[in-house]
């Protein structure tokens, strides 16, 4: 799917590479890949190792505000002050987007896992290209056949993930959390295109990021989350994943994937879409004894079939 730069499992839309098809891969390259492979894939790990002491939108907000100051910080050094100013209309697109995508999109993955494990999450929002071709396809644009069938495939798939809701193995309230929330990630990464957005897509993804952070707050205040929590409560274990989530998941990886937008060719970039969600069933299944049961190996196949049909089209395109 095009790419858009965003605070968590970044996506970039409307930014070509400018790296000639025929150039080798660099070794700086295939780092950078693993870096976004491994820590975008264990995203979903940490997230569930967050909850298990911390309550979900609060430790979204704290991730994001965090992470949206200090890239804010790091914009203004490296590239002067000048590139975080942004008109009225800017703003209002760019807090548009955060809150679609890390208040409804990141914001419901946090709540869902705490019943959902972590790998059929992963696999569950693999599904997202696929509603993305769904959008363009209503807004007149013709992705092409290839497309289609991924989608059917991806949609297939998501039916058979669903099982294990309606088994009783998992609770479907948050087997459908996480289907909601792959549809409010796919408005908000195929909107970002079509509103004015600031020009420099780092600080486009502070703002997005303080202002998801901030949403992320608003809802938590609104369920109570703050009443009876301690932070001498939270385990180290939690405090560790935070961090990583801040670090890691929103800062490191997200500079990786910047570079690697301007180092490398976008349909090698874009493998990132296929094989996260399988990084994130083996973390699962290794490090928190997650049962990888039939409808979950099942379906996830076909969604990442799915997904890769249609980054294989697209970059034909």
């Amino acid at each position: 799917m095009p790419p858009r730069v965003t605070g968590q499992d970044v996506t970039v839309e409307g930014v070509e590479p400018a790296v000639p098809q025929g150039r080798r891969i660099s070794g700086a390259v295939w780092a950078a890949l693993v870096i976004v492979y491994v820590v975008w894939g264990s995203t979903y790990l940490g997230i569930h190792v967050v909850v298990e002491t911390m309550p979900p939108f609060l430790s979204a907000a704290a991730r994001f505000v965090v992470a949206g100051i200090v890239l804010g910080a790091l914009v203004a050094w490296r590239y002067g002050p000048s590139a975080l100013k942004v008109t009225r209309a800017q703003l209002g697109s760019a807090a548009l987007v955060g809150l679609l995508l890390l208040l409804g999109g990141n914001g419901l993955v946090v709540l869902a896992e705490t019943s959902v494990p972590s790998g059929l999450t992963a696999l569950l929002i693999a599904v997202v290209p696929a509603w993305v071709v769904v959008l363009r396809r209503s807004f007149g644009e013709r992705p092409g056949p290839g497309a289609y069938l991924g989608v059917l495939l991806g949609l297939a798939g998501l039916a058979v993930l669903t099982l294990p809701g309606l088994s009783g193995d998992v609770r479907i309230g948050g087997v459908l959390t996480v289907v909601v929330a792959t549809v409010l990630w796919a408005v908000g990464s195929f909107s970002s295109s079509r509103i004015p957005m600031p020009a420099n897509p780092f600080a486009a993804s502070a703002y997005e990021m303080v202002a998801g952070g901030l949403g992320c707050a608003a809802v938590a205040l609104s369920r109570g989350e703050q009443h009876g929590f301690r932070p001498e409560d939270v385990s180290a274990r939690s405090w560790t994943a935070l961090a990583y989530l801040i670090v890691f998941g929103s800062l490191m990886a997200f500079t990786a994937y910047a570079w690697l937008l301007h180092s490398a060719p976008l349909s090698l970039v874009a493998t990132y879409a296929y094989v996260n969600p399988v990084v994130a069933v083996l973390l699962g299944a290794l490090l928190l004894d997650e049962r990888l049961s039939w409808p979950i190996a099942v379906g996830g196949a076909v969604v990442v079939a799915g997904v890769c049909l249609i980054v294989s089209t697209e970059r034909r395109r």
